[in-house]
Parts: structure tokens; C-alpha cells; sequence
């Protein structure tokens, strides 16, 4: 679809009554995103079909996109049909990585990862997805093998590390976690409030995997890492739990690297997958090769 005929799309949907201002803004890699305003009001319009590949379900997005809104954490949701996701635009600002670093903002930004694992649950209605990293690094696997990907060769040794680090993390509680913590789905408002918005890969899952991509996401020392965790659990983190969460930040890098792998073979947004698989792939051999005997 081109940005003509995602914006014509957008504003010739039933919820618009004299839709004007539509303009194509960033930050998909997997769907479109069109601002519109409509009545005085702003909103987003969100284009994306499923991706099964990826474990993209978009009636499970809606599902956990409305239990966040009603938790008071994400946009609420205007209107939705197949292919199609209208939410309430925020005036606010993205996070980047420094802004996640910042130790100003560690708090809060630990606060609003509690709302998330337990509140959203509460607000939930019919079913939802799970999102193990394990099992979809497998299946991940599968898929390139069967695919034919040129990093084929790779797989063996990635799986063998990967089952080490699902033996490090062992049982973890289950929370509903947003699971792709990009700094750029983080927004701060301008009275200071954030919220998560991009809820697609939203599922149920352990809270050390938003710990540790949002760290990896945002790039992260030790120490911000340390601060990070404390000011979650609220007590310093012991030797126990940073070994659990070094083995997720792990698996969450080498998601993020095989998800990149998929994308480059089915993936028709402009977008460059080979170097984002490079970066991770990268990011992915530091952090394992830092992991204690």
C-alpha cells in the first residue's frame, strides 16, 4: 500500500464524519500510521493486516489495545475493523534511548511497567495471546529454515544458545506484558504523564522480558540496569534474579534478531532489515558472550 492509498483509506473510514489533516507519521515496522483530525479531535489510524509469521493477531492487539486504555496506560480506542485500528491521538513525546536511560526517569518508567503487568489483565475481555520467546525463537527457526533464509546456517548454534538461556531463566511468573519496549513506544505527555502505546506483540509473558528489552532497547549500562530492577521489585536484585534477567536481555536480542531475519524475507515496508539484523545480531553475540560460566 502506498502512502496515497493508506491516507485515502484512512480518511474514508465510517467513524470520520469531515476527517481533514491526514498525514502519514512514523514509527511502524510492520504496519501504516496515519494522523487524522476529525470534530476538533486528533486521532491515529493504524493499518496493518496480520502477520502470522511474527505471531501478529490483530484481534488479540485490539483485545489488550482496549484493556491498556481502559487501565489508563494506553489511547483509547475510537473504532476497529480487519485491517484497521483507530485510537486517540496523544500530544506527546516519544522517548529515546537517553531518555530511557536517564536516571530521573527510571522510576517512573518502572512504575509504568507495574501498571502494565498488573493492571491491563484486570480490563481484559475473551482471549489473548501468550508470547513465550522460547517457543517463538523455535518456530522463528523453523520458519527461515523452511524459507530458505540466508542465515540458515546460523540456526543450529543460535537454538543450542537459546536453550541455555531458557535453562538460566527456568520458571518465571506470568504477567501481561507489552513486549516490544522500543523507547518509541513510550510517551510523556505535557503534564509529564507516559504511556505504552503498539500493543501487537501484547501477550501473556514474564516480567523479565519487558525488563530486559526495554534495557537492551534503550542501551543500557550495568548500573542503569541495577537501578532499573531495583526500582521495579523495589529492593536491590540479587545474584539469583540478575542472572535470570541477563539470560532474558539475551533472548530478547536474539528475538529481536531472528524477528529481523523473518522480515527480510516477507516484509514489503521501506524499511532496511538487513542492517537492523546486523545491529542485532551484534548486540545479541556481546551480551551472550558476557554471560557468567
Amino acid at each position: 500500500m502506498t502512502p496515497d492509498e493508506a491516507i485515502s483509506r484512512a480518511i474514508a473510514l465510517p467513524c470520520f464524519r469531515a476527517p481533514s489533516g491526514a498525514r502519514l507519521v512514523g514509527g511502524g515496522k510492520t504496519n501504516l500510521n496515519i494522523r487524522v483530525e476529525d470534530g476538533g479531535c486528533a486521532f491515529v489510524v493504524r493499518l496493518g493486516a496480520d502477520i502470522p509469521e511474527h505471531h501478529i493477531l490483530r484481534w488479540s492487539e485490539l483485545a489488550i489495545t482496549r484493556a491498556a486504555a481502559a487501565a489508563g496506560i494506553g489511547p483509547a480506542v475510537l473504532h476497529a475493523e480487519p485491517g484497521v485500528l483507530v485510537l486517540d491521538w496523544i500530544e506527546a513525546e516519544p522517548f529515546d534511548e537517553a531518555a530511557v536511560r536517564a536516571p530521573e526517569n527510571l522510576l517512573a518508567l518502572a512504575a509504568l511497567l507495574r501498571r502494565c503487568h498488573t493492571e491491563v489483565a484486570h480490563h481484559l475481555r475473551g482471549p489473548v495471546l501468550s508470547f513465550n520467546v522460547f517457543h517463538i525463537l523455535r518456530d522463528y527457526a523453523a520458519t527461515l529454515t523452511e524459507r530458505g533464509s540466508p542465515h540458515a546456517a546460523l540456526l543450529p548454534g543460535l537454538l543450542d544458545q537459546a536453550e541455555g538461556l531458557e535453562r538460566r531463566v527456568g520458571p518465571q511468573p506470568l504477567v501481561l506484558g507489552h513486549n516490544d519496549l522500543l523507547p518509541s513506544n513510550i510517551l510523556r505527555d505535557r503534564v509529564g504523564r507516559l504511556w505504552l502505546i503498539d500493543w501487537e506483540y501484547a501477550g501473556f509473558t514474564t516480567p523479565i522480558f519487558d525488563l530486559g528489552g526495554l534495557a537492551s532497547n534503550a542501551g543500557m549500562d550495568r548500573a542503569g540496569e541495577a537501578a532499573l530492577l531495583s526500582a521495579y521489585h523495589g529492593a536491590p536484585p540479587d545474584a539469583a534474579l540478575l542472572a535470570r534477567y541477563d539470560a532474558m536481555k539475551c533472548a530478547s536480542l536474539l528475538r529481536e534478531t531472528l524477528w529481523s531475519m523473518i522480515s527480510e524475507l516477507t516484509s514489503t515496508l521501506d524499511f532496511d532489515y538487513a542492517a537492523y539484523t546486523a545491529q542485532n545480531l551484534a548486540a545479541y553475540r556481546a551480551a551472550h558472550s558476557c554471560l557468567a560460566s
